[in-house]
């Protein structure tokens, strides 16, 4: 499912007020070349710049004088509009550029010169460092005759001078094939297995018949040994492929290294003390997503930033934010929250399953048999409620319950008690982009049936776990749930619009009877009221299995309902009943992930990849742990385990979809602000911080340019242009800790 459209920002709509002719002078064009005078023999037109900017010709090349004091990368620019781009058809964009004195980053795009200022494609050179001559070739996603050649310049502290010679696009070039590196063909969790749970390898090669492998410790010594099983060709990579079990052996140490067909695998840890690091990292992700406070350096080392959408210019803030026109009278207090993703907005029905999640991740410790509640308490995750003798991760899910609540309509309005869909921004913004530096105004839009219903189910949920630390937000969080209930009964069809995906995710759901069901079992599990207890056993949803190929997400939250009802302690007529729907359901992602030549539980139909299909893979697992912690049986533990090897580096591309996890992980994830491939002075996202995954959809046009025809598992790429297949996102972490966290429970 489309979960969202993130647009690249070009040069932004100020350039529209803010640009400044060059002098004027013939040019030519060859009928394949759409850039004219890129070689500035006599003259600069038709090349414009802002009016910050000075710019003329020397020795042949067009070079500007960058003004110093800018903050944002299109605060300073040169380009050419009227650009003709052909749909599907593949171009060459290339150019020479200095920096004086070198160093510089310049932003080179090629995008649409009017709202919603597209961007088809970027690089981000760092000029007289990486060259002087740059080309790279892509396939243009659109028709248009409003392109936009552009050099984003703006940004630095100090005044530099940048020069320009020989910019091309030229168009009808062969594509150039994009090869991936995936390293060794032995492909292992990178991280680390348990000493005590399975430990399962995929090796690709051409052999159709067995052969030996060995494992090596971190001296080179051969410490167990064994031949492989031929899987044939894997339908999710195209690769021929075998796998690998090497789960007998279970002597801790670091640095091992797996051994098949003349390949070395990427070293790995036989230890549990790397999920003790990613329990708390993972649930760390939350602290620099917060919105309406200043992220501390001390606490996070090189993410340290000022607090974001407070009303501070530029930004307009989120203390008294409008509705969109026409869609109500009022202004609410919105502030709070975490940013979604790798944009600036805030969603109630993306926000309502992470902090189910994360909440559950926390309740699951307190009641599991192998939970460990303490690992999540207070002063694990450092943030600034530690030492307040409330469970660190209670905490920070605090931060989003806040601003849930405040999401709600208030009372005497039209449709009080309902929730907001979402807020953000009136229109998309570019990257990179601090919160404090956006400029846009902010909306909250209408109230829908879906948000409503989330707000019910968390704030429901909350109300016991909050009720031993805090009974009067307790009581305050399960009166805005039975008022959200009573609203969403009234209003039972109020369905977001797919087309309201401008400045922001639309996050459409056009059938919320899994919402009603969850937020009736929460409301039970808190009060145990008979009435609710009547709507769970009412729901269709009650007895419908929901453990499809594609498990549980925002869209499909009855599962949330179906697992808390069967491990949260009650009185509800039939439980059993639930809890062996939960077991069916695990039984059916055991036999997917035994069949498996990567050993997931995830084989979506058609080998077609949903967006975010990494944290899809996570809450298929978390269906398995589950079915461990109520039976108790080891095949659900060790399938929940296996899972992790996937994410961690046994797939097809031999990557870590998670940062800082394993030698090779993802790192360029879509964001604003953890931009570090757009902006050296701005980080990578924070270890633990999980990436989207494949997604055979590939809907940006980077993705397009470089993934077409990608089978399976192939259709992802690290870069931060990539929204539709490397964004990061609050629900898609909130899979990673509470997986995280169970892993790090077993070891």
């Amino acid at each position: 499912m489309k979960r969202r459209r993130t647009a690249l920002l070009s040069l932004t709509a100020l350039l529209a007020t803010a640009l400044t002719a060059l002098p004027s002078s013939p040019a030519g064009a060859d009928e394949v070349e759409q850039v004219r005078n890129g070689t500035f023999d006599t003259a600069t037109d038709p090349w414009w710049t802002t009016s910050n900017v000075t710019a003329g010709l020397s020795d042949g090349r067009l070079c500007a004088d960058v003004p110093g004091g800018t903050t944002n990368r299109w605060d300073a620019a040169v380009g050419q509009n009227d650009i003709t781009l052909v749909k599907g058809e593949s171009y060459r964009f290339s150019f020479s550029a200095t920096g004086t004195p070198a160093g510089h980053v310049v932003r080179a795009i090629v995008g649409l010169s009017v709202s919603p200022y597209d961007t088809y494609h970027e690089v981000t050179p760092q000029l007289s460092v990486s060259g002087d001559r740059y080309s790279y070739t892509f396939t243009s996603p659109v028709d248009t005759t409003q392109g936009q050649v552009g050099f984003q310049l703006g940004g630095g502290a100090d005044a530099w001078r940048f020069c320009l010679d020989d910019v091309s696009l030229l168009g009808g070039v062969a594509p150039e094939p994009y090869e991936p590196d995936t390293g060794p063909r032995v492909r292992v969790n990178q991280v680390a297995y348990l000493p005590a749970g399975p430990k399962n390898a995929t090796l690709v090669t051409d052999a159709t018949g067995k052969l030996s492998w060995q494992l090596k410790n971190s001296g080179g010594r051969v410490v167990a040994r064994g031949t492989t099983l031929p899987r044939g060709v894997d339908a999710s990579s195209g690769q021929n492929v075998h796998s690998i079990d090497f789960g007998a052996y279970r002597t801790k140490g670091t640095g091992f290294t797996l051994v098949a067909d003349g390949e070395t695998s990427r070293p790995f840890d036989i230890d549990a003390s790397a999920y003790e690091r990613l329990r708390l990292d993972s649930a760390k992700y939350y602290y620099t997503q917060r919105s309406g406070l200043a992220i501390r350096d001390d606490l996070r080392p090189g993410y340290g930033r000022p607090a974001g959408h407070l009303g501070v210019a530029p930004n307009q803030g989120d203390t008294a934010v409008p509705c969109q026109p026409g869609v109500c009278d009022y202004t609410l207090d919105v502030s709070g929250g975490w940013y979604d993703a790798g944009d600036h907005g805030k969603y109630v029905v993306n926000g309502g399953i992470s902090t189910w999640e994360l909440l559950s991740t926390y309740e699951r410790a307190r009641t599991a048999r192998t939970g460990q509640a303490d690992k999540l308490g207070d002063g694990t995750l450092a943030i600034p409620e530690s030492g307040n003798k409330v469970p660190d991760i209670l905490d920070e899910a605090r931060w989003e319950l806040e601003f849930l609540l405040r999401m709600q309509v208030p009372d005497g309005k039209p449709l009080a008690g309902m929730a907001h869909h979402k807020m953000h921004d009136e229109q998309w913004t570019g990257l990179p982009l601090l919160p404090s530096d956006d400029p846009q105004k902010r909306e909250l839009h209408p109230p829908s049936t879906a948000a409503t219903l989330n707000l019910a189910a968390t704030a429901a949920q909350a109300a016991r776990l909050y009720r031993s630390y805090d009974k009067p937000f307790a009581a305050k969080a399960l009166a805005a749930a039975r008022k959200a209930w009573s609203a969403a009964l009234a209003h039972p069809d109020r369905l977001a619009s797919e087309s309201d995906g401008i400045g922001g995710g639309a996050y459409a759901d056009s059938d919320v009877t899994d919402d009603f069901y969850w937020a009736a079992a929460e409301l039970f599990l808190s009060t145990g009221e008979k009435r609710f207890e009547e709507y769970v056993l009412k729901f269709p949803v009650h007895t419908a299995d929901l453990f499809k190929p594609i498990g549980f997400d925002w869209a499909r939250t009855g599962a949330a309902g179906r697992l808390d009802l069967a491990t949260v302690p009650s009185k509800l007529p039939g439980r059993d009943k639930v809890r062996q729907s939960v077991i069916k359901g695990a039984d059916r992602y055991l036999t997917t992930l035994k069949a498996h030549p990567y050993g997931m539980p995830y084989a979506p139909d058609g080998n077609t990849y949903d967006w975010g299909s990494s944290h899809q893979v996570l809450n298929n697992a978390v269906v398995l742990a589950t079915a461990y912690d109520i039976t108790g049986a080891a095949k659900y533990r060790d399938g929940a385990l296996q899972s992790m090897d996937y994410i961690l580096g046994r797939n097809a591309l031999n990557i870590s979809y998670v940062t800082g996890y394993g030698e090779v992980s993802a790192q360029n994830q879509h964001s604003r602000w953890y931009a570090h491939q757009l902006d050296p002075k701005l980080p990578n996202p924070p270890k633990g911080t999980l990436a989207g995954g494949p997604n055979s959809s590939i809907q940006d046009p980077y993705a397009q340019s470089k993934l077409q025809g990608c089978v399976g598992q192939f259709c992802y790429i690290d870069d931060i242009q990539s929204w539709s297949t490397n964004e990061h996102t609050i629900n898609w972490n909130a899979a990673l800790a509470r997986m995280a966290s169970f892993v790090a429970d077993q070891g």
